[in-house]
């Protein structure tokens, strides 16, 4: 006897958070929602329970306005009616970074279990692909499955079903299977996540209805249980889904049809599902597709927001973070876990994939901006803190001692929060003096005083005592104020300077201190003012010139490692002089028409791009000093002002972007783009950062690099590894373009040489079609309407306005026989790209005895191929969390040394649990293995607010 089919209906809503209405009009929706919800579960017992979306965040936006249902909403949580969680919010996955993943499901499942249950269910919706760790995430979390909506063939825009044969997986399930082997169940939404939405009660529509539903369901499931989705995008609950759902079971006796829900469907398909399941590795990104529908031109959709989360991101998890955990470990600070919340909250609610993608309506991304800024001003403020309690703790008490003459000293600390050593150009505001309003001198007297403070005699000095060559700009006397926390704001005013220098090996996660000294010898001439004529250098060596210019002639500067020579087209030929590879035509602009939307790039037909490559650049010096050198590059480009007329009558007729026929307008407009390129003395890679006011429509702006490499694959930071992918399209692939997403960096190399581009968030980029894999970095995309379902026109997408970028082109490779020393190797390649994303923190202090020392690492370790990845503190233990990924394909060794006592180190996860105990001198890590460390501080050092 044939076992009878079973029809899991599970009711719930996709909620997007804001989309093509501004948040609060969706807030206004989600509290009806809610409502209904509760009076459902009240009223209709058979009603058995409700999917929350996978996100604990429509709880906090509901209870803003019904705090009185929390009992209630508890409640049902408990006895299993509402499903909740296991994140904070539905993210998209690519455009946030490892980190922010991690947080999400942290303040997720802290959330829910707050309301009684946490929802085992690796939910992924509508992500717009998948990333390839999901699976070690969801199992180091304890979920054993994920549910997915995209980025595994049968399935296109909204999954669609292709007619192709050959597809990924045969079945709507699959084994999912991250890079370093952990494997969880998969579950496709072949049909999408809402097959079963609107299910009819008469009789006639739902025969209709159920006749074709099971078919297609049927067409893909492996097992006897079939999976109904009842709900959509903001789908209000259906209220009758009981009395439906009994309908169902007398029109189609053959079938059990039950009101169900995650945990029920899982278990009951993981118990039947045959053997011979596919397996699907690593990045679900919808490869094998015609690629006209993967949505990853979101990744360069209202770019300027990708920049503001990338500032915000690095903030909180590379700065504040680890400042914070410092200052901790000193047993001076409480680590302010409710602070980091709120921060990471306010960020995290730009992560949802309508919100950070940027293809949402106009008022969503002007309400992002906001967001971002006051989640970037706690992180300032945490840090600030945090640097305040370290450097009173560093003993600054011997710097004085460094001058030969008695005069005054400005103690500066460097503080280094990548997890490596690091060598760069450091920019640093100093006082060197202060007068407060009560001092009983009139303004004028104050400022006068004040701008009588001498310059002509300062010194830089490291703690060994060595003269640091240095520049500095007199910024004036200015308005400033202290609020402390015992009294009233107290004013001043005070002179400052800022300095520049290069602060050379400053310890992984550590600091170092250097002192401005007023008095004593000079033995610097390269600080701003100074004369560099013979007379200045006369004197019977009593002054010591430093060190050499980095620049070579009028268009060429070089280092022990690189020369740079700029082109007269205002292209960058790179020398790398460790390995003796030529790299040429770097930094070559190009502009394209665009006549798609937020989501996806089109190209109109017959477009012709415009660049740089012939044109005729405007090159001067700009910085020509002893740690650095920089050129600055003009280019004057005349561009299209928009699409023609038929691109907006093309808009409001909903034709889909890829029929559209509109080209570029006739009428011009000015782009202007300087470029500025910087050389530092101890540099491994070439600074670019280019400046441009966009005043034109519809297109988009790359720059261009060619790598001169041959190879069929790449590799792009991702999220806990660095992805290989392939140059080249699938077969089925029929869009000319095919961008892809990238963090930190994309290299191309062979096996002798290699080339990093890193960038500071700017997440889209292509590997161009050629003999060799040359890369393109989108800069601009600039598109004026939404797309996806309707008309929704979104002007502030067109992106008006000044835009600034930041890159940085790193060579690598095999070493010549006379620079084997020298050899930098790929790892190390993406070791500076993750070093760019990360500002320098510098804190002025005074001369004081302290328990810390001049230089300091407060945590030391050792790691081929691994990247660091976190240092925070562990709410529940106080003890301190630092998390590694291997970047590898092979076993590695990790080898730490605390620069603060600890009572026991423990193995975690990525939920901060504690695991078994570990060895700190020789830690084995799996290969592409997620690896955390749990070190717990001694009882007086465990404060946690």
């Amino acid at each position: 006897m044939t076992q009878a089919k079973t029809v899991h209906i599970i009711s719930h809503t996709h909620w997007d958070r804001e989309w093509y209405l501004p948040y609060e009009k969706h807030h206004m929706r989600l509290i009806k929602l809610m409502d209904n919800l509760l009076a459902t579960l009240q009223t209709d017992p058979d009603f058995k329970s409700f999917h929350l979306d996978g996100q604990t965040i429509m709880l906090e936006d509901y209870l803003q306005i019904r705090p009185e249902k929390r009992p209630l909403l508890e409640k049902y949580v408990r006895e299993g009616r509402i499903h909740i969680g296991p994140w904070y919010i539905l993210q998209d996955e690519f455009l946030t970074s490892s980190e922010a993943n991690v947080r999400n499901l942290l303040y997720g499942h802290k959330d829910a279990k707050r309301f009684g249950a946490v929802s085992r269910t690796g939910y992924f919706p509508d992500s717009f692909g998948n990333m390839g760790q999901a699976p070690q995430l969801l199992l180091q979390a304890g979920i054993e499955n994920s549910v997915f909506g995209r980025g595994v063939k049968p399935t296109g825009f909204n999954n669609e079903v292709s007619e192709q044969a050959a597809y990924e997986s045969p079945y709507s399930e699959m084994v999912w299977e991250a890079p370093d082997g952990s494997r969880v169940l998969g579950i496709l939404f072949a049909n999408w996540y809402s097959n079963g939405n609107e299910i009819p009660v008469d009789s006639q529509e739902a025969r209709e209805y159920w006749q074709r539903k099971l078919k297609e369901a049927e067409a893909y499931a492996s097992t006897p249980h079939l999976l109904m989705m009842n709900g959509c995008d903001h789908q209000p609950v259906q209220q009758n889904v009981a009395e439906a759902i009994k309908v169902a079971q007398e029109l189609f006796p053959e079938y059990r049809f039950v009101h169900s829900n995650f945990t029920g469907y899982i278990a009951a398909v993981r118990a039947e599902a045959p053997e011979h399941l596919s397996v699907v590795r690593g990045e679900l990104r919808s490869q094998h597709t015609d690629g006209w529908s993967t949505l990853v031109n979101t990744a360069s959709s209202r770019i300027y927001l990708k920049q503001l989360n990338n500032q915000g991101q690095t903030l909180l998890e590379k700065v504040a973070e680890p400042l914070a955990a410092f200052a901790h470990a000193t047993g001076k600070a409480p680590y302010p876990h409710h602070l980091f919340e709120y921060a990471w909250k306010t960020l995290m609610q730009n992560h949802p994939h309508d919100s950070i993608c940027g293809c949402s309506v106009d008022e969503v991304h002007d309400e992002m901006v906001m967001r971002f800024a006051k989640s970037r001003h706690v992180a300032e403020t945490i840090a600030e803190d945090s640097l305040n309690v370290l450097a009173e703790e560093v003993d600054t008490s011997i710097l004085a001692a460094l001058s030969e003459v008695d005069e005054t000293a400005y103690p500066l600390i460097v503080f280094n929060t990548t997890g490596w050593i690091r060598s760069g150009v450091v920019t640093a505001e100093l006082e060197l003096g202060r007068i407060y309003f009560g001092s009983g001198m009139g303004f004028a007297e104050m400022k006068n005083t004040l701008r009588e403070l001498p310059l002509d005699s300062l010194r830089l000095l490291d703690p060994n005592g060595r003269d640091v060559s240095f520049t500095f700009e007199d910024q004036g006397v200015s308005f400033g104020y202290d609020l402390p926390e015992d009294r009233f704001r107290q004013p001043y005013f005070a002179r400052k300077i800022t300095v520049r220098f290069e602060a050379e090996v400053v310890p992984a996660l550590g600091y170092k201190t250097y002192v401005l000294m007023q008095g004593g010898q000079v033995s610097d001439r390269s600080r701003i003012g100074c004369e560099t004529s013979e007379a200045c250098c006369a004197g019977e060596g009593e002054w010591e010139c430093g060190a050499s210019s980095l620049v070579t002639d009028e268009r060429s500067m070089e280092n022990e490692y690189l020369a740079v020579t700029v082109e007269a087209n205002g292209s960058l030929t790179v020398k790398d002089k460790v390995t003796g590879k030529m790299f040429r035509d770097l930094c070559i602009y190009e502009d394209t028409g665009d006549i798609g939307n937020e989501y996806m790039y089109k190209q109109p037909d017959g477009d012709i791009p415009i660049t740089t490559r012939d044109s005729a650049a405007v090159i001067s010096i700009a910085e020509d000093e002893p740690f650095r050198a920089s050129f600055e590059i003009v280019h004057t480009l005349q561009i299209p002002a928009s699409a023609d007329a038929r691109l907006g009558e093309e808009q409001k007729e909903l034709i889909w972007f890829t029929g559209r026929k509109a080209g570029r307008s006739a009428a011009l407009t000015e782009l202007r783009i300087r470029t500025r390129v910087s050389l530092e003395r101890g540099g491994r890679g070439v600074q670019v950062e280019a400046s441009f006011r966009n005043e034109a429509e519809d297109h988009r702006l790359r720059m261009s690099f060619s790598s001169g490499i041959a190879a069929d694959t790449h590799k792009a930071d991702s999220v806990f590894e660095a992805a290989e992918r392939s140059n080249l399209p699938a077969a089925e692939w029929a869009n000319p373009s095919n961008c892809q997403h990238q963090q930190a960096f994309v290299l191309v190399r062979d096996e002798a040489h290699g080339l990093t581009i890193a960038n500071q968030g700017l997440p889209e980029y292509e590997i161009l079609p050629g003999e060799t894999a040359d890369i393109a970095v989108t800069l601009l995309r600039a598109v004026g309407e939404m797309g996806d379902w309707g008309y929704f026109p979104t002007p502030g997408a067109q992106c008006r306005g000044e835009h600034a970028v930041r890159l940085e082109i790193i060579p690598f490779g095999r070493a010549l026989p006379n620079r084997v020393k020298d050899e930098a190797g790929e790892t190390e390649s993406m070791v500076r790209a993750q070093q760019l994303q990360v500002p320098w923190s510098v804190k002025q202090t005074g001369i004081h005895a302290g328990s810390l020392p001049a230089v300091q690492s407060f945590l030391s370790w050792k790691g081929e191929d691994l990247i660091f990845s976190a240092l925070k503190i562990s709410p529940d233990t106080g003890g301190i969390i630092a998390r590694w990924y291997n970047a590898a394909h092979g076993a590695r060794t990790l080898s730490l040394r605390p620069g603060f006592a600890i009572k026991e180190a423990r193995r975690s996860n990525i939920m901060e649990e504690l695991l078994a105990p570990a060895e700190l001198e020789s830690l084995a890590v799996n290969p592409a293995e997620i690896i955390t460390l749990h070190l717990l501080l001694p009882a007086q050092q465990s404060i946690a607010t």
